[in-house]
Formats: C-alpha cells, sequence, structure tokens
C-alpha cells in the first residue's frame, strides 16, 4: 500500500510511526498548507514528496490511501475529493463535524466500494477488546447498567504541552475553528468505548455540556474564541433498556489520558481500563459476586486500527471501525448536543 498522509501535524506523527512499521506500507507523501511543517515532517519521517494541497498530490497520484489527519472540520470536504479519486481513506476522528455530513462520507465510500476505516484509537485496547468479547458471551449476563469515562487534564496541566500558546491546542477550544469541544473530540471516543465494549447502542441520551472561563475577561487568545465545551456528563438508555453515563472532561487533574467502562449485568461486573498507554481488565463473576470481590484477567495483545487498515486495504473489504460506526456515534453526540439546548432528552435514530 502506498500512503499519503494529508496534514502533519502532532497527530500526524502516529500515523507516520506506525504505518511505517508494517510490512508492505510505503508513505510516499505528505500534504500541508504550512510548508516548514510538512518539510520539517517530511525529514523527520524519510518521505520524499511534499505537496501543498490534496489537489496537487492527486494531480501525482501515484498512491492508493490516504490517511486524513486534517482538524475536524476539514475531514469532510478533504475525504470527498478523495473517495471521487478513487482512493482508500483512514480518516481521523470525529469522521465530520455533525452526523449528516458523516453519513455523506460513508454513503460516498460505501458507493465506492473503496475501504473507509476511522481510527477510533482506544479500539487498541487489549482490554477493551477482551471485555467486549466476554460480554457479548454472556459473562456478565443481561446488561442492567453502564458506567464510562474519558478523563483529560491538558487544560490544568502541561504534560501535553501549553494550550494556551500552541495552536494544536487552542482551536480545540474554539468553535469558530470547528471545534465541537470536548464531546466532539474525546466524546466520540468515550460513547465508542462504552457502547461498544458493552456490546449495546445508545437509543437515547439526556445531556449537559459545559464550558468554564479560561482567558478571562473575553476568553480570548489571539484568533481564539474559548467557547467551545471543556466538560459533558450525559445519560443514555440503550437499546436492550439498560442505562448508564458517560462523561468526559479535560480538567481532571492528574488523569493524563484514562478511559474507564464498567458493565453491570445480572450475573456479573466487568471493568475495562486504558490509562495513557496501559490496559486493565478486572471482573467481579460467578461466586465473586456474592462477596463482591474484583479479580484482574489476562488478555492477548491485538492489531491496531493503522494494521486492520492495510489488511483491509490488501483485502479490498472495509473492517471496523468503519466510516458507519464512526457515522452512527456522531449521531449520539449530536442529540447531546440537542439536548443540552432544550434540556430534554433525545431519541437517538
Amino acid at each position: 500500500m502506498r500512503l499519503l498522509i494529508l496534514g502533519t501535524g502532532g497527530m500526524a506523527n502516529a500515523h507516520a510511526t506506525n504505518f511505517s512499521s508494517i510490512d508492505g506500507v510505503t508513505i510516499v507523501g505528505g500534504v500541508d498548507v504550512l510548508p516548514d511543517r510538512l518539510a520539517a515532517f517530511s525529514t523527520q519521517h524519510k518521505i520524499d514528496r511534499q505537496f501543498a494541497s490534496l489537489e496537487d498530490a492527486l494531480a501525482w497520484g501515484e498512491f492508493d490511501a490516504i490517511a486524513n489527519v486534517t482538524p475536524d472540520r476539514i475531514h469532510h470536504p478533504s475525504t470527498m475529493v478523495a473517495i471521487a479519486a478513487g482512493k482508500h481513506v483512514f480518516c481521523e476522528k470525529p469522521l465530520a463535524t455533525d452526523a449528516a455530513l458523516a453519513m455523506e462520507m460513508t454513503e460516498a465510500m460505501e458507493k465506492s466500494r473503496k475501504v473507509g476505516m476511522v481510527n477510533l484509537t482506544y479500539r487498541n485496547s487489549p482490554a477493551l477488546q477482551k471485555g467486549r468479547e466476554m460480554v457479548l458471551a454472556g459473562a456478565v449476563g443481561a446488561v442492567r447498567h453502564v458506567e464510562a469515562s474519558h478523563l483529560q487534564s491538558w487544560l490544568v496541566g502541561n504534560a501535553w504541552g501549553d494550550w494556551k500558546t500552541e495552536s494544536k491546542w487552542l482551536w480545540r477550544l474554539s468553535k469558530k475553528h470547528g471545534s465541537n469541544g470536548a464531546l466532539g473530540d474525546i466524546g466520540i471516543h468515550i460513547v465508542d468505548f462504552a457502547s461498544y465494549g458493552s456490546g449495546l447502542d445508545v437509543a437515547r441520551v439526556f445531556a449537559r455540556l459545559k464550558t468554564f472561563d479560561k482567558a478571562p475577561p473575553t476568553n480570548t487568545i489571539g484568533e481564539y474564541d474559548l467557547d467551545a465545551n471543556d466538560s459533558f456528563a450525559m445519560t443514555v438508555e440503550f437499546g436492550n433498556g439498560a442505562i448508564g453515563t458517560i462523561q468526559a472532561t479535560r480538567t481532571a487533574a492528574g488523569q493524563l489520558d484514562q478511559l474507564r467502562l464498567r458493565v453491570y449485568g445480572d450475573k456479573g461486573s466487568i471493568e475495562m481500563i486504558y490509562d495513557t498507554g496501559k490496559s486493565t481488565l478486572r471482573a467481579c463473576l460467578g461466586e465473586d459476586v456474592n462477596t463482591a470481590t474484583w479479580r484482574d484477567l489476562p488478555f492477548e495483545s491485538v492489531e491496531t486500527n493503522y494494521q486492520r487498515f492495510a489488511a483491509a486495504v490488501r483485502a479490498g473489504a472495509t473492517l471496523e471501525p468503519s466510516f458507519r460506526r464512526a457515522a452512527n456515534i456522531q449521531k449520539v453526540l449530536d442529540k447531546a448536543m440537542a439536548s443540552d439546548l432544550d434540556h430534554n432528552d433525545r431519541a437517538v435514530a
């Protein structure tokens, strides 16, 4: 597979590192509107060809697939161009800034018969994969309740950098720069984590979003209006009638990047944790339910999304997480935003 990387900001380094380690994958070009950033990225990852636009890269055309690592608002227009050109696409999340655009991308990709997948990175957690397998096998019985959280701290600490001075963070805080805040950025991850791990789809949602004062009195830094939400909490009902809570924030001091999911059933419970690269799987099952005893469980490593995309392109058949999966999760996020506006719960069609 000959791969073009579209957008060479921070996350593009993970794409380049992971894809270049896969046998049979060659990164043949990079695209960015910022020439200095593109040049540094290309030098770092030994990429020969550099393009100022996707159109220039397509005019050359000597590649099979695109890793779309552009800002959220650029995913839709750039991916639609790539699909029209007959390219496979591995898109960063969220697929689009709203469900209508995401579904347009999904339908176009499926019609093209090319591979379209989305980098829901926490699918790479072996604890999540093993936990889901156990839930689907009936280990906890009928699922009754779900708790899920995604906790980051980059608004209150500098472990990931200084958000007040770095554009790669500031755009995530600004609606006019295409951000839907914590809900759009990490909300898609934790909703997918909760839904995938529990084996259930969200049917109804009631949500509250919160934006904190971060640069008073105007809450602006340069060109960035800091008006996108920083935290959210939602109560959900799943398709089987189970209920649960899903929450996320960028203000959780002491947590770099933790996703935690507990699935409670009528026969036991399973906890899946991803914490800054480390996975943990725990369960309370069988006779342990009577003593509320939790035990750590083993799991095996799993393929990454990068490996799965490469395999899908070789086979000519999309694997999960697909465009359609990401579009369906985006429906939940859209309903959460609508719910916050009128303080009513919303059905997820």
